[in-house]
Formats: structure tokens, sequence, C-alpha cells
């Protein structure tokens, strides 16, 4: 059921405010002031989507009062109530950002129209301003790929975690796709027609961050020269995703509890209380546990976001997905650069499959985006992927004989997996007796 907007309805004569609250009541939440004083007292403790405002107050003058309440608070559309005589005072409302005027006495069905018309202009302001700051983001891709059976068992827990309300935590690698899995989970949850706000907590300056967040007022501090409306009220009804939201500092972290408990917040500059309805997920590519324990990281709030705790796993543990992600990419960027790169070498594919990709999905993504741009070919074979990211990458500082170790501990692994973890045939192939191997085994740590 679509919530109620609320009207303010200002106006010295009782006649007027009743006849409005007659008309009004049974489909807005109506509230009354008879002067100005009364109704900056009711729109400061109150969210208030439209005001119908007399031009003339026992206490002040409705366009004054009209600049003051565009201060407070710039989008709320209001409604001039005047007089015949009146009218160019109105118009001069109009230009100070009042919405219309009508007048008394007044056809109830026009001011239904204009109401509506006016209310509708305030939903899509808040829309356009949420999808402009949606346009500057790059999506990575629109939607996960894998037939692997931890990512069957992921697609199985998204849906099971969209039909709830309760907050998620995502954990996993840098590049794994904890953004996409936010997404998706947004997607196919019922507030999928309401906005998805992202908060990139480790790329906004810490300085910046509480004003992004919360929004501010006019001269709220050094440089507010506007009032701001923050991501949290540009959420509401939606869905917020805290990316990195190991990187805010404890005070933050505190704030932003409270608003996942109490589901109101204040801008900053403005002691009027917001509420929300809002739907948090939270990403990290930490170990939260250990950031606890070292008081980096409030448990209160761990145990807020973690209602739904989701793990991404690695690309190097789910390695059979990627021949479908490099196809996946391939035909993205191949269409994208105008080049017919049409697939990848049986052998281009193997040397994909044995490297560990500690940047993961992103990682492949990048490499696919660059291959797709310069190659002239149809199939990218191996000579084409002779790159310093695939050779030399994943090569740490260690010493030799731990390189070694290192080397042995892969290649017999490898090994033994091909030949169905038969001991006995992969010392055959490896030309060493099975106790040797055995040995290696053992010393090695291979899990085979």
């Amino acid at each position: 059921m679509r919530e109620k907007a609320t009207i303010l309805v200002v106006d010295d004569e009782n006649g007027v405010r009743q006849s409005f609250n007659m008309v009004l009541k049974d489909d807005y939440n109506v509230l009354l002031a008879a002067n100005g004083e009364e109704a900056m007292a009711i729109f400061k403790k109150n969210r208030v989507d439209l005001i119908l405002m007399d031009i003339r107050l026992p206490d002040t003058d409705g366009v004054t009062l009209l600049q003051k309440l565009k201060e407070i608070e710039p989008d709320t559309e209001i409604i001039m109530v005047t007089a015949v005589k009146e009218i160019q005072t109105a118009v001069k409302a109009i230009k100070l950002g009042a919405y219309e005027y009508v007048i008394k006495p007044f056809v109830v069905d026009d001011v239904l129209t204009i109401i509506s018309r006016a209310l509708e202009k305030g939903r899509l302001v808040r829309e356009v301003t949420y999808l402009r700051s949606e346009l500057e983001r790059v999506k990575p891709f629109e939607k996960m790929v894998g037939k692997d059976e931890k990512m069957i068992k992921l697609f199985d827990l998204i849906s099971t975690v969209a039909g709830s309300d309760g907050a998620v935590l995502v954990q996993g690698e840098s590049g794994t796709g904890k953004e996409l899995v936010a997404r998706a989970i947004h997607n196919r949850s019922p507030r999928n027609k309401k906005p998805f706000v992202v908060v990139n907590c480790a790329a906004i300056p810490s300085t910046l961050l509480e004003s992004e967040i919360f929004g501010h007022t006019k001269g709220a501090f050094t440089g507010a020269n506007s009032t701001k409306v923050g991501k949290l009220e540009l959420a509401d009804k939606g869905t917020v995703f805290l990316d990195d939201v190991d990187t805010l500092d404890t005070t933050m972290q505190g704030k932003l509890l409270r608003v996942i408990q109490e589901k109101e917040f204040e801008r900053l500059g403005n002691p009027k209380l917001i509420n929300v309805d809002i739907r948090f997920v939270a990403a990290s590519n930490k170990n939260l546990p250990h950031l606890i324990s070292r008081g980096d990281f409030r448990e209160d709030l761990f145990y807020r976001l973690n209602v739904f705790p989701v793990n991404l796993p690695p690309l190097r543990d789910r390695k059979n997905d990627i021949p479908l992600l490099l196809n996946h990419f391939l035909a993205r960027y191949s269409k994208k650069t105008g080049r017919d790169v049409q697939r990848f070498s049986e052998k281009a594919i193997n040397s994909f499959m044995a490297y560990d990709w500690p940047g993961n999905v992103r990682e492949l993504q990048n490499l696919v985006e660059r291959f797709a741009t310069i190659t002239r070919k149809k199939m990218i074979d191996i000579d084409d992927i002779s790159s310093p990211d695939i050779v030399y990458e994943s090569v740490k500082p260690m010493k030799l004989k731990d390189a070694v170790n290192e080397f042995e501990r892969k290649f017999i692994g490898k090994v033994i997996d091909r030949v169905g973890g038969s001991r006995k045939r992969a010392a055959e192939i490896m030309g060493i007796h099975r106790n040797t191997l055995l040995g290696k085994i053992k010393d090695l740590d291979i899990n085979s």
C-alpha cells in the first residue's frame, strides 16, 4: 500500500483550514496551522510533502514564509492561496519557488488536480536526483555468470535472502562481485521499484562522508551554500549498499548503527528527525572479526549488518567458470569495440585456467577487454596472451627453497588430479617411487 503524502495547510481562517481538511483527509495526511509561527514549528518537526499557504497571514506574509521554508527544504512543493486582488503577489511567489496558486473561493476539483501534479513533480525531482547519481557509476556487468556448484548455492541464497528485509553482509576478496550480489538482492526484493543507492565508503573523503550520507542544510558548515539531500533520504523505501563498510571510522559506524536501529537521522545543521525505511546491504573484503578484536570495527554494528551473511568464493576456487566468463566478456567487448573476435583457443583457455587470478573476476574482465580491443584476429591464441599479468604477476618474493616447494606442491597436485587421485599412477608419470610421492604429499601438505 502506498504511503499517504503529508500536506500542511496554513491559513488564519478556521473555515478555510477545515474546508481543506474535509477535502484532503481521505487521501492525505493533513496538518493545520493558523499562522506562520505555527507553520514553521510543524514543518520543522514533520516530514511535509506539500504546503497550501495563504498569502496573507497575521504574523507574516506568505512570500517571506515561502522563502524561509524553501531555505530549509528546497524540494518541498508550495501552493499559494490568494484572493483575486493579490494575484501579482502570487506570481512573485511562483518566481521565488512556489509551484502554483489557487484563488479563493477555490474549486475542489481544480485544487486536487494541482495538488496531484505538484506531488508528482516532487516525486520526479527526487527520482531524477537519484538517477543522476547513478549515471555517474559504471556497472561492471549486468548479471552474475557462473555454473560452478558454489555459485549455484550462492544464487539460491540470494533468492532466499531477497524476500526478507533484514540486513545483509557480503564478504569476499576484491573483484569477486560484491556489488553485483547487492544489486541482485535488491532486484529480487519487494523494494525493486525503489532506489538502489550506493555509498562507496572508501572513495568518499572522511570530511565529506557525513554530508554525503545524511545530507546538510544551507549554512550547516563553511561552503554549504545550499541544502543537500543525503543518500539515505534518496534511498527511502529502497536499498542502501555500503561498499567497503570496514573503512568507516568508529564515530560514523555509531551514527549508521542508530539509523539501522531507529530508522531515523538528522541532516547536518537541522535537528529535525527524518524517518526512513531502508534495507541495508554492506560489503567488505576484510576480516571483520579481526577488526573488531583490534577495536577498529564496532561489534554491535557487525551483528546488525550480519543478519544474513553472504560469502563470495574467489575465482581460483571456481575455475570451471573461467571459460564461461571468458565467452561472456568477449562477446560484450567485441560488440563494444566493433572487433570480430569470436573465441579463445583451447591453449589460451588452459593458460587462464592455470592462473590463480588474485584480482578475481574483475581482473579477468579487464584482461578480456584489453584483448578484445587490440586483437585483430577472430581467435585469441596462447601467443596473444603472453602477458606479464599471467606469466609473472603471481610470482611472489621468496627464498629459492620455498619457491621450489611451491612449484612441487602445485605440480604434484595437478598430476594427482589428472589421474583421478591415484598415487601409484601419479608416481609412475613423475618417475619417482610411490613412497617418495607419499612423503612429499605429507611434507608439502598437498590436499589431493
